[in-house]
C-alpha cells in the first residue's frame, strides 16, 4: 500500500526540489522570516514569494532574478544563498491581516516548484498592553450591582 504512494511522490517532479517549514509564526509589528530549501541543480533560477491559498493564482509578492541580489518590495525581501542552496524570504511590519498561505517558490520551464507554508500573526505588544490594561481596569471595578463604599 505505501509503495504505490511512494512511487507516486517520486513521479511527481520537483517533489522534493524544494522545502520549508509548513508553518511559522510572528508577531504583529514585528517581522517573519521563512528559509525555504532546494537541491543544487536549481541554484541559479528564479526564486519567488508569492500570497495565496491556491497554487494557481497566488500573487507573486517579491522575487529573485537569478543572483544572490537581495530582492525588496513594500514590506517584503528576498535573498538567495546560493552556496547554502536555501533562500530567505522576510516580510516586515507583519499585521494581523497577513495571516495566509504563502508558497516559496522556484521559476522554471514547464510548471513551477513550490511549496506552502503557513504564516499566522499573532497580536503584538501593543495588543497585549491593552488587553492588561482593561483586564487591570476590570479587577478594580466594583462587581455589577455593587456600590464602592462611601
Amino acid at each position: 500500500m505505501w509503495l504505490w504512494l511512494v512511487l507516486l511522490l517520486l513521479s511527481l517532479p520537483g517533489c522534493f526540489s524544494i522545502q520549508g517549514p509548513g508553518s511559522m509564526r510572528g508577531l504583529e509589528g514585528g517581522s517573519v522570516s521563512v528559509q525555504c530549501n532546494y537541491t543544487a541543480e536549481w541554484e541559479t533560477y528564479e526564486k519567488w514569494w508569492c500570497r495565496g491559498a491556491d497554487w494557481t493564482s497566488c500573487q507573486i509578492l517579491v522575487q529573485t532574478n537569478g543572483s544572490e541580489q537581495v530582492m525588496k518590495r513594500d514590506r517584503v525581501s528576498i535573498r538567495d544563498n546560493q552556496s547554502h542552496l536555501l533562500f530567505t524570504v522576510t516580510m516586515q511590519d507583519v499585521r494581523r491581516d497577513d495571516t495566509d498561505t504563502y508558497w516559496c517558490g522556484i521559476s522554471r520551464y514547464g510548471p513551477d516548484l513550490g511549496t506552502s507554508i503557513k504564516v499566522t500573526i499573532d497580536p503584538g505588544k501593543n495588543f497585549l498592553i491593552m488587553l492588561r490594561t482593561e483586564r487591570a481596569r476590570a479587577s478594580a471595578s466594583p462587581p455589577q450591582g455593587q456600590k464602592g463604599n462611601g
